[in-house]
Order: structure tokens, then C-alpha cells, then sequence
């Protein structure tokens, strides 16, 4: 039934948002600063930043001390502490910029087109960042279930996988991993690699071509809502070529028909992409079988859903 009641405007993402944008937390990490230090180290109007400064202190952000500004331990924890349990980094960032995206949907509506824009380079590290967090809790599950039956360290590729998390998982069930990813999500994240962990990173664009393998598993994750019938038609055909008989596609993404969120994601592709949208299980068995794979149900992971299929 309609949720009126939920209608709140995210005033606290806009305001943390913001004095991410302006560097305030990065500069007070270590430093703390009184009001006209701040002011002046961000450039920021000296009224504007006390209004919210008072705000963010309000949320336990920050708090304030002999006129000096203090990042609390809890903000520390969530911003810049990876051994913390609530640990975050700036991952809500990529909430915070589709914002502005989503108040163009009575343009999209009208038009059709996407309202997405070119990410600038702050906006990039935002998205990998939250698709790096978004992966945590489900990492090792795909990749226990991705890798079931396979034995003597399996080749896997992770297409899109630039963000490492379910990479990381692969490799540590045992995997040797390739990644594929655009030049400039690859340039970021590789001096994050793990030189104790078998994974590789190769630049490049799926919808052109995959690297030459053959592979036990190709892992396929947050990819086909990207794309229309035709991309994803050429990629599970692509990966056919390159995939071991008896070697196995795994697909995370959100199923079209099973309930409202992937309804709502379905809306968030309308206005990013040109032609992407979330895909009903028929049709992913349909291109899938096409391809050469046998398809299993689906099984609901990570807040999303789960498609095995494997190489006749």
C-alpha cells in the first residue's frame, strides 16, 4: 500500500553530503580548527558554516571544544577507520549525487532519455566506493555459491569487478581471478590489490570483448542492468566462448517481477542509462539457454537475486 508517512526529505545526507563536498571532515580529521580557521581553510561563507556546524554537531558529527572543532569517534569510525564495524567510507556519496538525478525524472518522463551525465572523477571514486561497501555483505556467499563443485583453484573472471569485493571472496575460496574493467576504474583500484591474493587486472570493454581464458566461472555482478536485450544477449554468448564445458555464469543482479525494489531500481536505470532496466527471469533463461547454458532458479542474496547457469 502507498507509504505517504516515508515522504522525508534527507536532510542528513544533504548536509553530510555538503561538508563532504567542501573537505570539511578531511581537513578536521587531524586538525582540529576553531570556526575562522574552518572557514577560511574551506572556503566557505563564515555564517553559512556555523549554521551547519551547529547541525552537524546536533547529529554527532562533530562536536566543539574550547572554540576549536572535533570530528567525534563515531564519525571517525564510519569515515576513515576500516577495522570499525560501521565503517562506511564516503560510500553514501553515490546516494548523494543521484539527487540531483532524480529530480530530472519528470524530464525523463517526457523525453525518454536518461538524465545521467559524464561522472567526473569525484563522482567515479563515489560509485566504486559504494559499490565496494554495497558488495560486503554478500561477497562470500556468491562466491561460495558461484564456486560450489569446483575444485583445483578455478579460473574466474569478474567482469565489471573493479570495486575487489567479490573478487577478494573468490580468491580467498580458492580461486585465481582475472578482473575486467574500464582503463580508468582499473587505474584507481589497482594499487588496492592485494599482492598476497591471486587477481589480476585487465582494462577493457565487455561489450567488446572478453579476455581469452577459458574459465570455470564467469561472475557477472550489478552488469546486465546496464544494458538491453541486445548487449546482454552478445555478452552471455561472449562468455559461452570463453567459459570451460562444465564451467559456470553467475549473474547478481535484481529481478524484474519479484517485488517492488527491483520495480524502484528499475526507475534508477531509466534515468542513468540509455537502455538498461532490471530483467524478468524468463527473460534472463531465455537469452541464457540461447547462449548454451542450462539455467537454475534463482535465489534471493545480498538484497538482490542470484541466476546459476552452466555450460552444456
Amino acid at each position: 500500500m502507498p507509504k505517504i508517512d516515508t515522504f522525508a526529505l534527507q536532510k542528513e545526507l544533504l548536509i553530510v553530503g555538503a561538508a563532504v563536498r567542501v573537505g570539511l571532515f578531511d581537513i578536521i580529521k587531524k586538525n582540529p580548527l576553531t570556526l575562522k580557521e574552518l572557514s577560511q581553510r574551506t572556503g566557505c561563507d563564515a555564517r553559512a558554516l556555523w549554521i551547519v556546524t551547529e547541525a552537524l554537531v546536533a547529529l554527532e558529527y562533530l562536536y566543539s571544544k574550547n572554540n576549536k572543532i572535533y570530528l567525534t569517534k563515531q564519525a571517525h569510525a564510519i569515515f576513515y577507520d576500516p577495522q570499525s564495524r560501521g565503517y562506511t567510507d564516503f560510500s553514501f556519496m553515490h546516494r548523494y549525487n543521484l539527487i540531483s538525478t532524480w529530480l530530472k525524472l519528470p524530464m525523463v518522463l517526457q523525453s525518454g532519455k536518461p538524465a545521467s551525465h559524464l561522472k567526473k572523477p569525484d563522482e567515479l571514486k563515489d560509485y566504486i566506493s559504494a559499490m565496494k561497501n554495497y558488495a560486503k555483505g554478500s561477497a562470500e556467499e556468491i562466491a561460495e555459491q558461484s564456486l560450489e563443485g569446483f575444485q583445483n583453484k578455478p579460473k574466474v573472471l569478474d567482469v565489471g569487478g573493479g570495486p575487489l569485493t567479490n573478487a577478494v571472496a573468490f580468491a580467498k575460496k580458492g580461486g585465481i581471478v582475472t578482473v575486467l574493467d574500464l582503463p580508468e576504474v582499473v587505474d584507481m583500484m589497482e594499487e588496492h590489490l592485494d599482492p598476497a591474493l591471486p587477481i589480476e587486472m585487465v582494462k577493457g570493454d565487455f561489450r567488446k570483448a572478453l579476455p581469452k581464458g577459458p574459465f570455470d566461472l564467469i561472475y557477472l555482478g550489478n552488469v546486465c542492468h546496464l544494458y538491453d536485450e541486445k548487449i546482454n544477449r552478445n555478452l552471455f554468448a561472449r562468455a559461452s566462448r570463453v567459459t570451460n564445458k562444465g564451467g559456470r555464469l553467475a549473474i547478481k543482479d535484481m529481478v524484474r517481477g519479484t517485488g517492488p525494489q527491483a520495480a524502484l531500481f528499475a526507475v534508477n536505470m531509466l534515468l542513468n542509462t540509455k537502455d538498461g532496466g532490471t530483467w524478468t527471469y524468463e527473460q534472463y533463461k531465455t537469452w541464457l539457454q540461447s547462449a548454451g547454458f542450462a539455467v537454475s532458479a534463482f535465489t534471493d542474496v545480498g538484497g538482490g537475486h542470484l541466476i546459476m547457469a552452466d555450460k552444456k
